[in-house]
């Protein structure tokens, strides 16, 4: 059933402490091997046919043929490609839009959006309260866009990862540069977009490209302080070791590149990160995943990292937080079974909500994606899980 969303004013703080209360906590562990099984505490999910109320057609390039059972092109803008998240102080969250349908070329008539929602862990369900397109009114963007109004579609960029600045100003990680943009809490983009010198990815311009398609920023964490931003890359840069990521540092006060550079090291070479979020000043949380879905779901983990490299080896220290696909859910929640599985191809979206809570999105892709039932088209689905082990984050992270 099609589910078109009204906007409604945002309501009070939905992530109720009772949903939120712990499992029983287990000994401190040898976090050189990980912490123990993460348990399932809360389910929501958004249907995946939710549309924009009125906005403009999207998925021309489709085509009309139906994908997993959903017929394009669509009469309004799909709420999908949930593919980066910022926690606001209420229980509603911003959540990002990515590029739309996969690529720059089917992209052209989907707007980038930040969506506001709400999680209503008691009902299962996730209410979109509202959100604002990405803009360029005052022409930053050094080359043509695709629509002459200067919203920006997926055809301009595509913004996988997302911060919130001291000041309420969103900082948004793209691929096709890479590039990282700043726009105000409108969503009007604030300065031209900023490159990752010496590296280029095929949709840019600018030099001979050193990086995959679709592998830029897809992971961007901001300091606790608020004075820094960390963004890794999905793809390895040419000539650097197989299975290695570049973690970037930015200084938003000068707004550059501090030179400061870390390697993360996928435990596949073929796998890819989902996103980035700091835990403290040198602690952050990733996603890493294979490219498989429904029983192919093999690995979908949330790594600690830690860039002072306390083993010396040259990459940041890597400990397993949770294992996605293997949780324990032994008061079935959601109606799952006991472990529950998140077997999702893309899962980029990871939040910490308290020192031993977290809040996992999937991107769903949408209508592509069908990890959870074969044949119909993923939804937008909110977990939260319990660790077994505290963070120890800084207070500011939880905030």
């Amino acid at each position: 059933m099609r589910r078109t969303v009204a906007y409604a004013a945002i309501g009070a703080t939905v992530l109720a402490a009772g949903v939120l209360a712990g499992m029983p906590s287990s000994a401190t562990p040898d976090h050189g091997r990980g912490f123990g099984q993460a348990t399932l505490t809360a389910f929501a999910a958004l249907p995946a046919e939710t549309f924009v109320s009125a906005s403009d057609p999207s998925g021309a390039a489709l085509g009309t043929t139906p994908v997993n059972g959903v017929v394009p092109p669509f009469a309004d803008q799909p709420v999908q490609g949930f593919s980066g998240i910022v926690r606001n102080g209420d229980g509603t969250f911003e959540v990002l839009s990515d590029n739309g349908y996969g690529t720059k070329a089917n992209s052209g008539d989907f707007v980038l959006r930040i969506h506001r929602i709400a999680p209503d862990f008691g009902q299962g369900a996730v209410d979109v309260l509202g959100g604002v397109n990405l803009t360029d009114p005052n022409r930053k963007v050094p080359f043509a866009l695709t629509r002459p109004d200067r919203v920006l579609t997926g055809s301009d960029f595509d913004v996988e990862s997302i911060v919130r600045a001291a000041d309420g100003s969103y900082w948004i990680g793209d691929e096709f540069g890479p590039y990282l943009l700043h726009f105000d809490r409108a969503g009007r983009l604030l300065a031209p977009p900023v490159p990752l010198p010496g590296v280029f990815a095929p949709e840019n311009p600018a030099g001979t490209p050193n990086l995959g398609g679709s592998k830029g920023y897809e992971g961007l964490a901001i300091s606790p302080d608020r004075r820094t931003l960390y963004a890794l890359l999905e793809g390895t840069v040419a000539g650097d070791a197989a299975g290695t990521l570049r973690l970037n540092e930015f200084d938003l006060g000068s707004g550059a590149y501090t030179g400061k550079r870390w390697t993360y090291q996928l435990d596949q070479p073929n796998h890819a990160i989902g996103d980035l979020t700091a835990v403290d000043k040198d602690r952050f949380l990733v996603i890493e995943r294979d490219g498989g879905q429904g029983v192919d779901a093999k690995v979908k983990k949330v790594y600690l990292l830690d860039k002072r490299d306390r083993d010396r080896d040259g990459k940041l220290d890597k400990v397993l937080v949770a294992d996605l696909v293997n949780l324990a859910n032994p008061r079935r929640v959601g109606g799952f079974a006991d472990p529950f599985t998140f077997p999702f191809q893309t899962i980029e979206d990871v939040v910490v909500l308290d020192d031993r809570t977290l809040g996992v999105l999937n991107d769903n892709n949408f209508p592509f994606s069908s990890g959870r039932t074969p044949g119909k088209p993923d939804n937008n689905e909110f977990i939260t899980i319990r660790l077994t082990d505290r963070l120890h984050a800084d207070p500011r992270v939880l905030r």
